[in-house]
C-alpha cells in the first residue's frame, strides 16, 4: 500500500511538473475584454495563454484596471486591444507600466462610423457587431501573433482559416435572417448605443436611452423622450443587455407599450452557454433578434 501511494505521488508530481512546463511554453498574451480574448484564443490555440482584462458579462466603459492587470501587461509579449477609443483605461496603463510588449488595434483597417456621445462627434468603437468587421479582427490578431511567434505561423494561419470560415457561414445565414425582416419591424430598443454596426448592415434601427459610454445614466427626460418616440414609431420591442441591470428597459417597456425581446450580448461574452464565444455571441443576438422582428 506503501509503494502505492509513493508511485501515485510521483505520478502527480510529474503530471504537475509536466504543466507548469507547458504553460511556461505558451506565448503570453493579453487580451482588453472576453470578446478579443476569445478571437484571440481561437487563432492562438494550444501555442498561446491569454488573459481577458474584462471577463464575461462585465461592462468594459466602467471597468478600472487592477493590479494583476499590470503584472500581466508586464508578462505578456501580445497586447491584443479593440481601438476606436474602446478602452482608453488600457492605454493609460500600457503607458504607466512601460511594457515592452507590442500592442495589436484589432480594428485596424475598420471603415468606423461615427456617433453623437454628448454632443460631441465620435467613431463607434462596437466594430465587432459587423461580421464583415470581424474579419479584419481575425487578420490583425493572426498577423501579430505570427510576428511574435514566427515559429508557429503555420498554425496560426490553419486556425485563423478555420475561423473565417465559421464567420463566412455565419454572415450567409444573417443575410438571410436580419436582411429580409419586415420593414415595419426595423426599429429596436436597447440599453446603450451599442449596435450601430449590426444595425448598419442589415438596415436595422436601434435606439438607445444611453449613448455610447453605460456611465452616464439617462436624465428622466431623456427617458420620456424615448417612451414617446417608441409609442409614435410603433417600436416592437425592447431588448436587455448581458451588462446592464434591466430595471431601466423593463419600465421603457412597461410604459410604451413595447415587449421585451430578449436579451442581447454587447459588450461582452456570457460567462456560460450559447454566447460565450464570439461566434456563438453573434449567433444567439441574430437568432434573438430573428424570433423577435419576424414575425
Amino acid at each position: 500500500m506503501r509503494a502505492l501511494l509513493v508511485l501515485f505521488s510521483s505520478m502527480l508530481a510529474l503530471s504537475l511538473n509536466l504543466s507548469t512546463v507547458q504553460a511556461a511554453d505558451k506565448l503570453p498574451v493579453v487580451a482588453s475584454f472576453s470578446i478579443l480574448r476569445d478571437i484571440t484564443q481561437q487563432i492562438g490555440g494550444d501555442h498561446i495563454a491569454v488573459i481577458g482584462m474584462v471577463g464575461p458579462d462585465a461592462d468594459a466603459h466602467t471597468y478600472e484596471p487592477t493590479p494583476d492587470d499590470a503584472k500581466a501587461l508586464l508578462n505578456a509579449k501580445l497586447i491584443v486591444k479593440n481601438g476606436l477609443g474602446f478602452e482608453p483605461w488600457l492605454d493609460r496603463l500600457v503607458t504607466s507600466t512601460e511594457t515592452k510588449a507590442p500592442v495589436v488595434t484589432a480594428s485596424k483597417g475598420v471603415i468606423s462610423h461615427t456617433m453623437v456621445d454628448d454632443g460631441e462627434t465620435i467613431p463607434d468603437p462596437h466594430a465587432w457587431h459587423n461580421l464583415a468587421n470581424a474579419k479584419l479582427y481575425v487578420n490583425n490578431i493572426t498577423q501579430a501573433l505570427i510576428k511574435v511567434d514566427p515559429a508557429n505561423k503555420a498554425d496560426y494561419t490553419r486556425n485563423s482559416q478555420a475561423y473565417l470560415k465559421e464567420i463566412y457561414r455565419l454572415l450567409a445565414e444573417a443575410k438571410v435572417k436580419l436582411g429580409n425582416l419586415p420593414a415595419g419591424n426595423r426599429r429596436i430598443v436597447t440599453s446603450h448605443d451599442a449596435f450601430g454596426y449590426l444595425g448598419q448592415a442589415y438596415g436595422i434601427q436601434f435606439m438607445a436611452p444611453q449613448g455610447l459610454s453605460t456611465e452616464r445614466e439617462p436624465s428622466a427626460a431623456e427617458v420620456a423622450t424615448l417612451i414617446t418616440q417608441i409609442r409614435k414609431d410603433k417600436v416592437k420591442a425592447v431588448f436587455m443587455e448581458n451588462i446592464k441591470d434591466a430595471r431601466l428597459l423593463q419600465q421603457i417597456a412597461d410604459e410604451s407599450g413595447a415587449q421585451i425581446g430578449g436579451t442581447l450580448y454587447s459588450d461582452a461574452l456570457a460567462a456560460e452557454g450559447p454566447a460565450s464565444t464570439f461566434t456563438g455571441l453573434f449567433e444567439y443576438n441574430m437568432n434573438t433578434l430573428h424570433a423577435a422582428l419576424s414575425k
